[in-house]
């Protein structure tokens, strides 16, 4: 399987160079996005010697992780894996991912963090679990932990799916979209690093456009 790690990032010259080696070293091709960052880390990626393309001002997590989808079909890969570049996701699991990708015929594979939480922030524990059992409800298909940014997308799924969100929500579109589409969607079990970094969540603008995709997708 031909597969694109996909890193939307923004400020995050602190993490991104040992991400991206720490990937390198499982011989899978890295594209990080860098979505207007006014710190060092468009440059940081290019000196690791991976491809990076610039968004000029920041324009939203799934408007950076649109363009990867565009390049990965663009560029032939059988799937995507999409990783954030703070360093709570580890690259140790992604043969984990490849290996349920075709284990299990899953179109989508994705990270559940949900059975130690222990270092999640309380309130992000109870987001996810609510979050995650209204997105359930709607796809028709378990899914412990929709708010993980860390999966696996098969491109024929990306081929078929319109998105319309550019913000974190989008990522809640593509499991939605994707099980109305009639694809087979596969948790596994992640362990996640959280250090001293800040949610770029706005908890009410977001949540706000989350509301708003939930609508949209009773009403279909």
């Amino acid at each position: 399987m031909k597969v694109c790690v996909i890193i939307p990032a923004y400020n995050e010259s602190a993490h991104i160079a040992k991400l991206i080696q720490d990937i390198k070293a499982h011989r899978l091709e890295v594209l990080v996005i860098d979505d207007g960052s006014s710190d060092n880390t468009f440059n940081i990626a290019k000196d690791c010697q991976v491809q990076v393309m610039l968004n000029l001002n920041n324009q939203g997590k799934g408007a950076s992780l649109i363009k990867g989808f565009k390049y990965a079909l663009e560029n032939n890969f059988d799937a995507v894996v999409t990783m954030d570049a703070d360093g709570q996701h580890l690259a140790q699991d992604l043969p984990i991912f490849i290996k349920a990708a075709e284990d299990f015929d899953a179109h989508v594979v994705i990270g559940n963090r949900m059975l130690n939480v222990e270092g999640m922030p309380f309130l992000r524990v109870m987001t996810n679990k609510f979050m995650s059992w209204l997105i359930s409800a709607i796809s028709k298909q378990e899914i412990p932990d929709t708010q993980c940014g860390f999966r696996l997308i098969k491109c024929e799924v990306l081929r078929k799916i319109e998105l319309k969100t550019s913000k974190f929500e989008t990522e809640s579109e593509i499991l939605i979209k994707a099980s109305r589409m009639g694809f087979k969607i596969k948790s596994i079990p992640i362990k996640s690093v959280y250090g001293k970094e800040k949610s770029q969540i706005n908890p009410f603008i977001d949540t706000l456009r989350f509301i708003k995709l939930i609508s949209r997708a009773k009403k279909c």
